[in-house]
């Protein structure tokens, strides 16, 4: 099974996420499938593919609560 959730990146002070999907069964920093955008949260800021993200969700991926909650900021409709 596939889950979209954030890869960490960046140094301590300085994280930032990428979105991606990934097996259920592998670690955080595991082997990535595909990547959908980054979220900074220190500056609020996000970059995300939609039309990718809404296909792999068709295709039976499912979302973590921090990305479901993160594409509620955003406005985005997918469950």
């Amino acid at each position: 099974m596939v889950k979209l959730r954030l890869k960490r990146y960046g140094r301590k002070q300085r994280m930032t996420y990428r979105i991606v999907a990934i097996d259920v069964q592998s670690r955080r920093e595991g082997k990535v499938t595909r990547e959908f955008g980054f979220y900074n949260p220190r500056k609020e800021e996000t970059q995300l593919d939609i039309s990718a993200i809404i296909a792999f969700c068709e295709s039976g991926a499912k979302l973590t609560e921090t990305v479901r909650d993160i594409f509620r900021r955003e406005n985005l409709k997918i469950t």
